[in-house]
């Protein structure tokens, strides 16, 4: 697409870019070059046309231009030319003409002084999550500690010598009077994890994790959550692989659903981690654990299908992308979840006993157990690292669970 032909030519009955015409054409070539559409690329030229009228109108120098410049432009009102009705431009505007300006940055046609952002967590806490992130921690997983510990520390306090284990008790015990039963669960493991960082620090006593008090819960109470096979069929068949959408949504649904995949798997499988010559397929789980699963045809055939007809010809090393312009790779294992809900809703499973893409986890083990397969097979293709966590789907192999019942002991006779 030729970007030059939006631009619109200085009138003066209309907004003109003036000075940032060279600047707009090639920032709007770049635009198409990353996929986005010529309507989207029309509304970021008419944006940045306005403000290029503002800053004529202003005589203001592109030299001159920075935040504070785009922050006027945003708040002034407006009789530019033009014939626009509103008096006002709105926030999606100013977005358009500040994803310019930092692309003028960037290139060094303009120099911004940096956004000076105060760290709000203490010096202690930013080298107890650069501790975790040398385990191997997730970026995920840190965050989660780190919002945890910043409710603790006002009921610890601020000097780690002065921790004993009453002060540990009676946080634990002030914090679980405000805090529901899993995210008390969640600031025991997280009060063990740093009091231990502490004691290698030398900063506190030693062995204090062991003074954090246990919640008590029964581990793997609940019943698993699960769809039947059935319905996991319906699920995959409600991809229209018509669609560019479909045809990735479908190769996604079907890695959750044979393989029992997570959400975060998804998000970062790359390409090089498929081997088509040997079928298999490299997964990175938790903590950096890397493991080889076989690839099912079917799964095979769909992610075949995706590269060919529906992933976007970008260098980008993740498998899975964003199909709107930019295309990028998957944020967070939010737009998997996503992908799962619209599939279930398009399914007709009205009530599913959850959503997400762990939805699908549940069902791919309950369905490997119920066809027959070992517990230890189940264990080596979710990767748990202990057998129980396996055992847990057990619970709903009614079949299986009536061969080992016992029969009810007949009473005594009188």
């Amino acid at each position: 697409m030729n970007s030059s032909n939006l631009i619109p030519t200085e009138d003066h009955q209309l907004l003109s870019s003036h000075f940032l015409e060279p600047h707009l054409i090639a920032f709007s070539q770049g635009l198409s070059n990353q996929g986005f559409t010529s309507l989207t690329i029309r509304g970021y030229i008419d944006s940045i046309s306005h403000f290029g009228t503002w800053l004529h109108k202003k005589a203001i120098s592109l030299e001159e231009v920075d935040r504070d410049v785009v922050l006027n432009f945003a708040k002034h009102r407006c009789y530019c030319p033009g014939g626009r009705k509103k008096r006002s431009v709105s926030g999606k505007y100013v977005k358009r003409v500040q994803r310019f300006i930092n692309y003028l940055d960037q290139h060094g046609v303009i120099c911004l002084q940096p956004t000076i952002t105060k760290n709000p967590l203490p010096s202690l806490l930013l080298r107890f999550s650069e501790h975790l992130r040398l385990r191997g921690l997730s970026v995920k997983t840190i965050a989660k500690y780190e919002r945890s510990l910043s409710k603790l520390l006002p009921l610890l306090g601020d000097d780690p010598q002065e921790y004993d284990i009453k002060t540990v008790r009676q946080t634990i015990g002030k914090s679980a009077k405000q805090h529901s039963l899993p995210e008390t669960k969640i600031q025991t493991t997280t009060l063990r994890a740093y009091l231990r960082f502490l004691a290698v620090e030398q900063l506190c006593l030693p062995d204090l994790d062991c003074a954090v008090p246990t919640v008590a819960q029964w581990k793997l109470s609940s019943m698993p959550r699960y769809i039947t096979a059935q319905e996991i069929e319906r699920v995959i068949d409600s991809c229209d692989i018509d669609t560019q959408k479909g045809v990735r949504d479908r190769a996604v649904i079907l890695l959750l659903s044979r393989l029992g995949l997570r959400g975060g798997d998804i998000v970062e499988m790359r390409l090089d981690d498929i081997n088509w010559n040997e079928g298999t397929l490299r997964v990175k789980g938790k903590g950096h654990r890397e493991d080889l699963l076989p690839l099912p045809q079917d799964v095979g055939d769909a992610m075949l299908a995706y590269l060919d007809k529906a992933r976007p010809t970008v260098a980008v090393a993740q498998l899975f992308l964003c199909l709107n312009a930019p295309h990028r790779p998957f944020s967070s294992s939010s737009p998997v979840a996503s992908i799962v809900d619209t599939a279930l809703s398009r399914a007709n499973i009205t009530d599913p006993p959850t959503r997400g893409a762990h939805l699908l986890r549940h069902s791919a083990a309950t369905a490997m157990l119920r066809s027959g397969a070992t517990l230890e097979t189940v264990s080596s293709i979710l990767r748990h690292r202990s057998l129980d966590m396996t055992a847990y789907y057990a619970k709903i192999d009614i079949p299986r669970l009536k061969q080992i019942a016992q029969p009810w002991p007949e009473g005594e006779s009188c």
